[in-house]
C-alpha cells in the first residue's frame, strides 16, 4: 500500500530554501547590481533560519554573502538557469506516512507559455541528480504546476485559483475535476478550495494564490489582499474575492479568520508604464521568522507589519525591500523555495 501522502504547510520546519542567482542571461540583466542587493538581503535574513541553497551558472561575489557564523549556511550549487523564481519551479516536497520525503518536480512552462523555461524546467531534477536531496524524486512532467499556485495547511486542504490550475496553456486537456483529482493523488490533498476571483494588473502568473491569499498557522487563518480604494481598478475583484474568502470553511465545517492585508500604492514600471503587481501577500513563512516585502511605503508597509504579527505573535517579522524584484513582475515568496527539514543529504 502506497504511503498517505502530505503536503507540509509552509509554517512547518524547514531546513533550506532554494534561490537562483541573478545572472547576466536573466531578465535582469539592465538592473543586475540593484536585484543583487536585494537577493543578498533576502539571503542573510534566510540564513539565520535555514540552510540556502543557491543555483545559477554563477556563484555570488562574497560581499553578496552573509558573514560568519552565517556563511557557513550557504550552499552554492552549478545549475543553468533562465530566470530566478524558484518558487515556481523548484520540488515541491510531499511526506509520506512513513516519513520518507518526496520531491515532485512537475513542469514549468513559463507560466503558460509566456517565457522561455527550458534550463528552468530541468533544475528540480539536476538538483536531485547532484544528490543533495534526501528522498525520492517523483517525475510529474506530464503536468504542469507552479509552486506559487497553491497554499497547503498542512492536513489536506489545498488552496488554489481557477484562473491560473485552468488556464488552457497549462493543461488545458484537464478539467477541473481531473485536475483537483490530480493533485489528490500526487500532493494528498482531501480537498481543494478554488477562488474564481482575484487579479493583480501586471501578473504574469494568471493569478498565482501567492499574491492574493495564504493560508498561516495554525490553518484557519487566511492572509488576503484588499482594496478599499473604490477608483483602484483592484477594488471590485478584490471586494468579489474577500467574499469568496467568507464563504470558504475549513476541514471542520467553520469560516477562516480573514485577515486583510493592504493593497500597496500603485508601482509603476517606469519604461512600460504599466502597473506592476506589488502585494504583501508574497510573503516567506521560515521557521519561526515572517520575511515580508515592502515597497518603501512606510505606512502600507507599516500596515502589513502589524496585520501578520497581530495573527502570529510568535513570529519576527522582517521587512525586506522588493522594489527591485517587483520590477520583473515577482517577489519575495516567488524568489524562494522551502525545503522541509531532513530535506538535504549535505
Amino acid at each position: 500500500m502506497h504511503p498517505k501522502l502530505r503536503l507540509p504547510a509552509e509554517w512547518e520546519p524547514a531546513q533550506a530554501i532554494i534561490l537562483a542567482w541573478p545572472h547576466a542571461n536573466t531578465d535582469w540583466a539592465y538592473m543586475l547590481d540593484e536585484v543583487r542587493d536585494c537577493y543578498a538581503n533576502i539571503i542573510s535574513a534566510a540564513a539565520k533560519q535555514v540552510k540556502v541553497i543557491i543555483i545559477g551558472p554563477e556563484m555570488p561575489d562574497d560581499r553578496y554573502l552573509p558573514s560568519a557564523p552565517y556563511r557557513d549556511n550557504i550552499i552554492y550549487i552549478d545549475i543553468p538557469t533562465n530566470d530566478t523564481w524558484t518558487r515556481d519551479y523548484g520540488p515541491i516536497t510531499t511526506i509520506g506516512s512513513d516519513n520518507k520525503l518526496i520531491f515532485n518536480d512537475f513542469k514549468f512552462n513559463g507560466w503558460g507559455l509566456k517565457f522561455a523555461a527550458d534550463k528552468d524546467n530541468l533544475a528540480t531534477s539536476l538538483l536531485y541528480e547532484k544528490g543533495i536531496l534526501n528522498g525520492t524524486r517523483n517525475n510529474c512532467l506530464g503536468f504542469v504546476l507552479e509552486g506559487g499556485s497553491i497554499e497547503s495547511d498542512g492536513k489536506g486542504t489545498i488552496l488554489t485559483s481557477s484562473d491560473c490550475l485552468l488556464s488552457p496553456n497549462r493543461n488545458g486537456n484537464m478539467s477541473r475535476d481531473h485536475i483537483e483529482q490530480y493533485l489528490k493523488d500526487t500532493l494528498g490533498a482531501e480537498r481543494v478550495l478554488w477562488l474564481t476571483k482575484g487579479a493583480l494588473e501586471g501578473d504574469d502568473t494568471d493569478g498565482h494564490i501567492d499574491t492574493l491569499a495564504r493560508l498561516a498557522p495554525p490553518g484557519d487563518v487566511i492572509f488576503y489582499t484588499g482594496c478599499h480604494e473604490t477608483d483602484d481598478s483592484h477594488h471590485t475583484v478584490l471586494s468579489e474575492m474577500k467574499k469568496e474568502l467568507e464563504a470558504l470553511r475549513t476541514s471542520d465545517g467553520k469560516p477562516f479568520h480573514l485577515i486583510e492585508l493592504p493593497l500597496p500604492d500603485p508601482i509603476y514600471d517606469a519604461d512600460e508604464g504599466v502597473r506592476l503587481p506589488a502585494t504583501y501577500a508574497n510573503f516567506l513563512i521560515l521557521n519561526h521568522t515572517v520575511l515580508l516585502p515592502i515597497y518603501n511605503q512606510p505606512m502600507k508597509d507599516l500596515m502589513a507589519k502589524m496585520a501578520i504579527e497581530s495573527a502570529m505573535p510568535d513570529y519576527d517579522v522582517i521587512g525586506i525591500d522588493c522594489n527591485a524584484l517587483i520590477r520583473q513582475h515577482g517577489s519575495l515568496h516567488c524568489a524562494t523555495m522551502q525545503l522541509p527539514s531532513n530535506s538535504l543529504n549535505i
